[in-house]
Formats: structure tokens, sequence, C-alpha cells
């Protein structure tokens, strides 16, 4: 290997548990995302956006392909940006739900009582809008399997919020072209997805949706 290469390998940290701990330690997990619900009405109370950031950091800790981390994360906290971004969410979703979604699309969303009004993109102290890099600085620099590592990246990160105890909400207005230019991105970033982060409001009210059992969502091969 050459020796300025920094493709080097190096020792894996790892414990290994004893099948006890790792049973209680799924358990808990198990329980804790039991509780994960997308929410739609946020407290204005401020967050620790230091913890915010911790957990970006954790997210960026995601496997990518060719470790190339195509993921950049834009944490908004100013009220006239957050105003700039209802707006314009706002405007494609009149769209959507004016003619572009299909009868069928907004049948399958009614029961969640959604609408084109987006107050949560203000009420919410933080958003996050996590943009997918096509490539590098230069096309050159080509990124691999670039949907699959944000989105892996993107649920690490609303794992790691709720486990610290804050709520989000995983919006994707369509198209989200407007992020970009709000935002002033770089041509080889496209959004990926929009996330309010905060506390839930103290009336904050969640559909009431059942998830798939173990046994509808696992195929067992033994």
């Amino acid at each position: 290997m050459n020796k300025n290469s920094k493709k080097k390998m190096i020792p894996l940290q790892f414990e290994r548990r004893p099948d006890v701990d790792m049973r209680h330690r799924a358990s808990e997990l198990l329980e804790e995302h039991r509780t994960r619900r997308s929410v739609r009405h946020f407290s204005s109370d401020p967050i620790p956006l230091d913890v915010v950031e911790s957990c970006i950091e954790a997210a960026c800790q995601a496997p990518s392909g060719a470790n190339k981390q195509p993921w950049t994360f834009v944490l908004v906290t100013d009220p006239e940006t957050k105003k700039k971004i209802r707006e314009a969410a706002e405007e494609e979703e009149r769209a959507f739900y004016g003619g572009r979604a299909g009868e069928k699309w907004l049948a399958d969303l009614s029961h969640f009582e959604t609408g084109p009004e987006k107050a949560f993109l203000e009420e919410a102290p933080a958003l996050i809008v996590i943009f997918a890099r096509r490539h590098g600085e230069t096309k050159d620099d080509r990124h691999y399997y670039v949907s699959e590592s944000v989105g892996l990246a993107a649920g690490m990160l609303i794992a790691g919020l709720h486990h610290v105890g804050l709520a989000t909400l995983t919006h994707t207005p369509s198209p989200m072209g407007f992020l970009a230019k709000v935002l002033e991105r770089p041509e080889n970033e496209r959004p990926y997805l929009l996330l309010p982060v905060g506390f839930p409001a103290q009336d904050c009210n969640v559909p009431n949706i059942e998830r798939r059992s173990l046994d509808e969502s696992l195929v067992r091969k033994a």
C-alpha cells in the first residue's frame, strides 16, 4: 500500500454483549420506538440545539456507498427563513391538494387530517433540511447509492431525535426544489427531506393508526 494512502485498515472497536444484555436492550429499544409518532402540532418552546447537533453527528455515522457520505444537513432556526420555507411549501401543497395528487392518494391521506396549510414549519423551533449530494465538488467525484445512503442517515437521525426526547415530522412537499433556492445550496445537492423538530404542543393529537405486526412484516427462512 502506498505510504501516503489514507485507506488504512484499523482494528474494529466492538463489544460483544451477553445474550441477556442484548435481549434487554432490544426490548427497551422496541418499547421506545413504539411510542414514536409523526407530530404536526409543535410547541414554540426552545429546544437545546447542541442536542440536535449531536443527533445530526450521530446520523453522519451512517453507512454510505464507498463512504462518500453524500448528505448535507441544514439546521434552520431563523424565523424569517422558516417563514420563506413555509410560504414556498404551501404553494406546492396547494397545487398538490388542488389536483396534482390523484383521488386515491388523497383518500389515503384523509384520516391524517392534513391539508395545504403547514403551520408547523414556523411553529417548530427548528427545521432540519436534508440534502442529497449527487456528486462532490466536481462531477468526477462520483457518489454511489445516494438515495439509499441518505435514507439510512435520515432514519438514524429520526431515531436519535426520538431517543433524546424530541418530536419530528417527515415532510416532503413535492416538488422540493424551492428548498435549494431558499437555503442557497449548490447545484450538486437536491432536497431529500424536510424535518421539523421540537416538543409536541400540549394539546397535540395524532392519528389513531396501528402498525403491522412483526409476523406481517418479517419473513423467516430457517
